[in-house]
């Protein structure tokens, strides 16, 4: 069974403070996971982690992690914009984006972040727009399937991201000739995934392909960036995967591949977002009704405006109900929120113990990708987000939406 990194006592101290729904966060988790992190690649003296900002786009997350050493990973103007205003600049920003606007460009040029092209075609409009930066990276597709140990993990030929190969050597040539001095490669191949292997897998992808593209154009190739994919184990029977001996898998790709090629000063990056935030954040809701027609029922307060994976994915996240984590589970519940769509379900069919009106429910690994993609469907408000600090105290960090909100955009006549 998944254990909550917030207690019973402490929860309700902080709906004392803060009505549910909200999102939890456990600073305490974050720093040491990051820490975690760059032990794994100690051995890289250059590696640096951009966090994928549109996981949990907080300015206090963010500063937690810029002090853990991180940078931000962003592929929008406002993720761009906010890195800004947390005080990240440079080189401390990775801009990978795709069918790019031109403003963002240009904020990235301004910001001096390092831009990661996803398309041939993007030289010649960044060219125009912005200007081509000394240092840049080019995102790579190989196509195909991507498959580790025959277990194909994910399909590149069908993701609209990154260069075919060619393009990435006429790239490379194109971007030398208009005065580019340093080089990048990233890819991303899958998503999520359980297994120590993935990143071991990718490096040897990436770094044969530096290899080639060293010896094909000439270029000092300076990093490359693995991205994210890394997964967490959203069911309690998943193993989670093991940072050191994924670093340690690179490492050894690292080694093998790039250091006989005179390659061995190229840093490595990753932009995680999941494996950095998931697991230290959830969804803290109150069981408001229940129902008993053809199925079980638990009505909560909070629905997919505030976590939307379960709705859009049909995606498992485990639920722990507060004080009762002994008791048997021998109850059936689909647990429902209340927006006027039948998928607006946590869970289905779910084995939980007896649940009483009022009961507070944790809805586990929502640190990523939960409050990011909430949305207004229905009117319904966003959540407030709250930080569960080193010493047990509670912060509030982004408050819940109003009414006045919600229409301040609209236009009434």
């Amino acid at each position: 069974m998944k254990k909550p990194f917030v207690t019973l006592d402490q929860l309700k101290e902080i709906t004392a403070q803060y009505p549910t729904p909200f999102h939890l966060y456990d600073e305490k988790g974050i720093r040491e996971n990051a820490r975690k992190l760059h032990q794994a690649f100690a051995w890289n003296p250059g590696f640096k982690e951009y966090f994928a900002v549109k996981a949990t786009p907080n300015p206090t997350i963010l500063k937690i992690l810029q002090e853990e050493g991180c940078g931000t990973d962003c592929s929008s103007l406002t993720e761009l914009m906010l890195s800004d205003r947390c005080g990240f600049a440079g080189k401390d920003i990775m801009f990978s984006s795709n069918d790019t606007p031109a403003e963002e460009f240009v904020l990235a040029r301004k910001l001096g972040a390092t831009i990661n092209l996803d398309d041939f075609t993007h030289i010649d409009f960044l060219k125009d727009v912005a200007g081509i930066p000394e240092v840049i990276s080019c995102r790579y597709n190989p196509g195909g399937h991507f498959a580790i140990s025959n277990e194909i993990m994910d399909n590149p030929g069908d993701a609209k991201y990154g260069f075919t190969r060619q393009q990435m050597t006429e790239g490379f040539k194109k971007l030398k000739a208009l005065g580019v001095k340093q080089f990048g490669i990233h890819a991303f191949l899958a998503s999520n995934t359980i297994s120590n292997e993935y990143y071991p897998t990718l490096a040897g992808i990436l770094f044969q392909v530096a290899v080639e593209l060293k010896e094909e154009t000439g270029a000092d190739i300076r990093f490359i960036n693995l991205s994210g994919g890394v997964g967490i184990p959203y069911r309690p029977d998943q193993p989670a995967n093991d940072i050191l001996a994924i670093g340690e898998g690179v490492r050894r790709k690292y080694e093998e591949i790039l250091v006989p090629a005179g390659m061995g000063n190229v840093a490595i990056c990753t932009e995680l977002g999941r494996f950095m935030l998931g697991p230290y954040g959830c969804l803290v809701t109150t069981a408001t009704h229940e129902k008993h027609i053809y199925k079980e029922y638990i009505g909560v307060d909070a629905c997919a405006a505030n976590l939307m994976r379960p709705a859009m994915y049909g995606a498992y996240h485990h639920i722990t109900v507060m004080g009762k984590e002994d008791q048997p589970c021998d109850h059936k519940y689909d647990v429902t929120g209340a927006l006027c769509e039948n998928n607006d379900k946590f869970a289905i069919d779910r084995m939980l113990p007896k649940i009483d009106r009022g009961d507070l429910l944790v809805i586990h690994d929502t640190g990523a990708h939960g409050y990011a993609m909430g949305y207004n469907y229905n009117g319904r408000l966003r959540s407030a987000e709250v930080l569960l600090q080193e010493d047990g105290s509670a912060k509030l960090i982004r408050r819940a939406e109003t009414p006045d909100d919600y229409f301040a955009t609209m236009i009434f006549d």
